[in-house]
């Protein structure tokens, strides 16, 4: 694969991207980090409420979504379980297959976070953005 030099006005686009995306994330793991859990915890959690179309996922689904091993996803699984945020059903539709679901106390704590995230992101409309093509196209003036 051959490397294409970028312009500076392409290298500063990416970077700003990068600094915004760090800024909104420090935000996650410092609000997250004031209601006693970690930020892949809040991950995890709002991933199981925001899977598609249900409001529980399996392990291996929410690995991937975690983009982390399914050792690793077990291993956070079981961390939030010890709290109390989430719990372990045998799949419905498959009895080889964890279903994971919110606890009434994972969904309250996913409730606040979500609200301080949101409000976050408004906060940062017209400054956090992803670089668009004219950025990042070296033939676009």
């Amino acid at each position: 694969m051959t490397a294409t030099r970028l312009s500076k006005k392409e290298i500063e686009a990416l970077s700003q991207f990068r600094y915004q995306l760090r800024r909104f994330l420090r935000f996650s793991e410092e609000v997250t980090h004031e209601h006693g859990i970690t930020h892949l915890q809040y991950q995890l959690l709002l991933h199981i409420r925001g899977f598609p179309g249900r409001e529980w996922a399996t392990v291996g689904e929410l690995a991937e979504r975690l983009q982390a091993h399914h050792h690793g996803a077990v291993s956070l699984i079981s961390r939030c379980e010890k709290l109390g945020l989430v719990k372990r059903r045998t799949g419905r539709a498959d009895r080889r297959s964890v279903e994971v679901h919110l606890t009434r106390e994972g969904s309250a704590l996913l409730d606040e976070l979500v609200a301080q995230h949101r409000e976050e992101l408004l906060r940062l409309q017209g400054i956090f953005r992803v670089p668009g093509a004219d950025e990042l196209d070296p033939d676009k003036p």
